[in-house]
């Protein structure tokens, strides 16, 4: 798993409950390291052991916590290259749903070696979406949950979100869109501040 992914979980961690505590969780996993670095890649097991770590010590669900680390990489503010990249997606929350698909492209640009699951967004008959993610890690789905819940915020939208399950590593999120203007969103500029 790529270095990126395991530091972001263990920033949110850190951000949220402490370096002293993030100790244990590294100790729970197995580590023999406390500090991921963002450009090394990881063994694939390491990632599951240090989530189910920060589950055990925060007495959380892992779809709890996914769903935390997914708002997280939003709404942090020392994440704003994040925001950025899903920002690109479009001018309103509807287009920012129309282009997930391209995310794990577009993602790519930014980083090429990482790799994120294939997502796909379907239109329902009734104007809900469904959206379709790979789910090599489990919990991924509850990972888009908090992008979309925190997304919604940022444009100032109103959405009802829920998983609908997993089966043969494919997550499935239903989304309806109940108000594109509900709020203000947040000001946006595309290009980074120097």
């Amino acid at each position: 798993m790529h270095g990126l992914i395991n530091r972001s979980i263990q920033n949110y961690f850190c951000a949220n409950y402490g370096r002293e505590l993030w100790a244990d969780v590294a100790s729970r996993a197995g580590l023999d390291f406390t500090e991921f670095e963002v450009m090394l890649t990881y063994p694939d097991h390491i990632t599951p052991a240090v989530l189910d770590a920060v589950c055990a010590v925060l007495d959380r669900s892992r779809a709890e916590v996914m769903e935390d680390v997914g708002t997280f990489l939003v709404a942090q503010p020392g994440y704003g290259a994040v925001r950025r990249l899903l920002r690109f997606g479009g001018v309103s929350f509807g287009d920012f749903l129309q282009s997930l698909d391209d995310l794990p492209d577009r993602t790519r640009l930014a980083l090429s070696e990482l790799r994120l699951p294939w997502i796909e967004l379907r239109e329902d008959p009734d104007g809900q979406y469904s959206l379709i993610c790979a789910a090599p890690l489990v919990g991924y789905g509850y990972l888009m949950m908090g992008v979309l819940r925190a997304m919604a915020d940022d444009y100032g939208a109103l959405v009802l979100l829920e998983h609908c399950g997993r089966a043969a590593g494919v997550e499935t999120l239903k989304i309806i869109l109940v108000e594109v203007d509900f709020s203000e969103g947040r000001s946006f500029e595309l290009g980074a501040r120097a």
